[in-house]
């Protein structure tokens, strides 16, 4: 991770805190947040600019799900399930 987001996930874990919830800083693999960049990109080219960053929000949503429901999945298959889900709004060959 870089220093702004590990800054931004201490930032996001006192403000949970302060709300009577320890959560543990949230850290983003480079695999993922490259295919959340790309996401984004996609979610802005062939929609609306403004819909890439809540685009990447329901991608790490549906990820946490998923690992939710196999906590042994790897930053490797997380990575490789939203671009899977990315090329699919590039091509359109899946319903949306």
């Amino acid at each position: 991770m870089n220093p702004f987001f590990e800054d931004l996930g201490g930032r996001l874990a006192a403000r949970a805190r302060e709300r009577g919830v320890e959560i543990q800083a949230p850290e983003i693999d480079s695999q993922v947040a490259f295919e959340l960049l790309e996401l984004a990109r996609v979610a802005a080219h062939t929609q609306e600019r403004r819909f890439a960053p809540l685009a990447c929000y329901l991608a790490g949503v549906a990820a946490e799900r998923l690992r939710s429901g196999r906590p042994d999945l790897t930053a490797a298959e997380v990575a490789a399930y939203v671009n899977e889900v990315r090329q699919s709004l590039e091509s359109r060959s899946e319903p949306e």
